[in-house]
């Protein structure tokens, strides 16, 4: 049993490490987010006519797409007051990629979440707390380090992370545009960098959390068991 205890406790380590990042990253997943991004200051203008309303317009249905159960005819059945097809078919193509990513990632966070839940109980019911707020203030140092990667590509090369990203995450070209499809209009390399050093900034901010409150639970629980 102390065998499996350490190896669930190796386990917990990154599963919370992508746990804090997912959850930033679904933070962002919303119209709030759109909506100060695009009144940014110095957010790039849209050289091909879109206002800033219908950003936001276009913008939020393709969020809403990414996280509803409709199949890709909600974006394909989408018209310009012209009648020509919102998103390409290239353009489509890449969103049903990304929305069966996001699917994925979002059911991936509810099982960490769960696992991390009930590592916690067993911890307890086990008698060995301490250890499992020792792995949790751990887990905080490894998101700080791996934000700042993250960070650090950000500000050194993003395009080259940036295309990274989609060659681990995304098969064939389909995620490559053209300036004036659609999704570049609505969702420019400036849209990508914020949100990547938002998610590094929300994902620090947890890590350090679970460093100050992980070390304060794991000192208070060897107390509490010393003096038992």
């Amino acid at each position: 049993m102390k065998t499996f205890r350490s190896l669930v406790l190796y386990i917990l380590l990154p599963a919370v490490v992508l746990f804090v990042m997912m959850t930033s990253i679904r933070l962002l997943m919303n119209p709030l987010f759109l909506t100060i991004e695009y009144n940014m200051p110095g957010f790039p203008p849209d050289a091909f006519g879109f206002t800033k309303d219908d950003r936001l317009h276009w913008a939020n249905l393709s969020l809403k797409y990414l996280l509803n159960d409709a199949d890709i005819s909600f974006l394909g059945d989408l018209r310009f007051e012209n009648g020509s097809q919102v998103f390409n078919e290239r353009e489509l193509r890449h969103m049903l990629d990304v929305k069966i990513l996001v699917q994925q990632m979002i059911r991936a966070w509810g099982i960490l979440g769960i696992f991390i839940f009930l590592t916690g109980v067993w911890a307890w019911r086990g008698r060995w707390l301490g250890e499992y707020w020792l792995t949790l203030s751990r887990a905080g140092w490894a998101i700080l380090i791996v934000i700042g990667l993250i960070l650090a590509g950000v500000m050194i090369g993003f395009s080259s992370l940036f295309t990274g990203f989609h060659l681990i995450f995304f098969e064939g070209d389909t995620w490559l545009f053209y300036y004036s499809d659609t999704l570049i209009r609505l969702f420019p390399l400036r849209f990508w960098q914020d949100a990547f050093t938002l998610m590094g900034i929300l994902s620090a901010g947890g890590g350090i959390a679970l460093i100050l409150l992980g070390k304060r639970l794991f000192q208070k629980t060897i107390t509490t068991q010393t003096s038992n």
